[in-house]
């Protein structure tokens, strides 16, 4: 201070500025680099220190959130040093004296609501470290918790600058709860539906969720107040209001996962004029499957009671066996069918295994195969499926059976070569039977 006295006089016996005014001038100046080099020292203390002692701590990829709290916590310092030492700074207005003090309160409010924040971050990526955390996420209350903290700060800081008790501003909020209640409508509701949603235990991170609706189909890889991230499976992210999904409705995979198989419902299309009897030799042939002789066995012994009962003096084939059940390449390819999924180490025991017809359409008959893989494995669970329908469409000529498929040029070709038509002939005739 002396220094800044002796650096007034002499500037003041220039008879250029007033010595009071440049005595303080220079004091204030002084003030603020004492208090930016305080910043700094306060920096250079902490944030390092922090940094080594992070470095031995599981919370190495949290190191961000920390150092910014350190660094919010540091910028108090030369606020409470301009805060206290403007007072003693003789020759400035009171005015001055009261905005400099206002601002350095504001501003050590902000940064302590900054700081407190931070402290949150960072107690919600210590959380993710837990096992449970990807079941039971806390991002959408640490939101809450933020706009918290910054709603007080921002009513601190505007009864600090306007010299009011904040007790009064509160008292007026009341009048504004329908303004407010219709600006913050989206945050009310995506609160709401958070929990309700952790709850129930109904999204987790990691979960696979399918929203038409919303062109969403892909992993949760983010769950937060007002939006829940879905990283589709062409590797787009949806954003998906998280009142959206209470109100509308999604499907979760992720019990599936859990019970640990992935259902296979897939219909094979059949010639529904390929279905015929089976002749004694044709049904005798087919014993050279293993899987379908405890079948075979089992029907031979169903048909000889029946036909024993019904029909006792018609002959075993013939066209006046009418009376006599005989087997069919149709039931016993579908017998086969089972017997395959229930060998198929693939197949799991466990699930719902059918084998059935369905409606018969101008397509086919559809025979459906509904049963469960033992992976949940995408890619695994498509190469099962696909050996399956493989097998099953390779063995249907053994049973005298074809599948259903609508005719295409080669057809066409083969058709037309049949009587005799090549060329630009068979082009042509092709031509005259599409005209009405």
């Amino acid at each position: 201070m002396s220094v800044v006295k002796r650096w007034g006089i002499a500037v003041a016996e220039l008879g250029v500025f007033d010595k009071a005014w440049v005595e303080a001038l220079a004091t204030l100046i002084g003030l603020f680099l004492l208090a930016g080099a305080a910043n700094w020292l306060t920096k250079r203390l902490t944030v390092h220190p922090v940094e080594r002692l992070i470095a031995r701590t599981p919370l190495r990829n949290e190191a961000g959130d920390v150092k910014a709290l350190v660094r919010h916590l540091s910028n108090v310092v030369p606020a409470v040093i301009v805060l206290q030492g403007i007072a003693v700074i003789t020759h400035l207005p009171d005015e001055l004296v009261t905005v400099v003090q206002a601002i350095a309160r504001a501003f050590i409010v902000l940064t302590l609501a900054r700081a407190l924040g931070d402290l949150l971050e960072l107690g919600n990526d210590a959380y993710e470290l837990k096992p449970e955390a990807a079941s039971r996420p806390i991002k959408g209350y640490v939101q809450i918790g933020k706009i918290g903290v910054f709603a007080a700060a921002a009513l601190l800081i505007v009864a600090i600058l306007i010299g009011q008790s904040p007790i009064i501003l509160l008292s007026g909020l009341g009048a504004a709860a329908a303004v407010l209640m219709l600006v913050f409508r989206d945050t009310i509701l995506s609160l709401v539906a958070s929990v309700q949603l952790r709850s129930n235990d109904m999204v987790r991170v990691g979960d696979w969720i399918e929203m038409p609706q919303l062109n969403a189909d892909g992993d949760v890889i983010d769950i937060a107040l007002h939006t829940i991230k879905v990283q589709n499976f062409d590797k787009t992210v949806t954003s998906v209001p998280t009142a959206k999904l209470i109100t509308e409705s999604f499907r979760n995979w992720r019990h599936m996962r859990e019970w640990g198989g992935r259902r296979i419902k897939r219909a094979l299309l059949l010639d529904q004029t390929t279905a015929s009897f089976l002749s004694p030799a044709q049904w005798e042939a087919l014993r050279e499957f293993t899987i379908l002789r405890p079948y075979m066995a089992a029907k031979d012994e169903e048909l000889c009671i029946w036909n024993a009962q019904h029909a006792p003096d018609e002959a075993a084939e013939g066209e006046g066996a009418v009376n006599r059940r005989l087997p069919t390449n149709l039931g016993t390819f579908r017998a086969y069918v089972e017997a395959y999924l229930n060998a198929h180490p693939k197949v799991a025991e466990r699930g719902t295994l059918l084998v059935r017809q369905l409606d018969p359409t101008e397509k086919g008959l559809p025979l459906e195969i509904y049963c469960f893989t033992t992976t949940t494995e995408w890619e695994q669970y498509e190469a099962i499926q696909g050996d399956i329908f493989d097998h099953l469409i390779a063995i249907l000529p053994r049973f005298g059976l074809r599948l259903f498929q609508s005719p295409g040029g080669s057809d066409l070709a083969a058709a037309f070569a049949g009587h005799g038509l090549r060329g630009v002939d068979a082009a042509q005739e092709v031509g005259v039977a599409g005209q009405p």
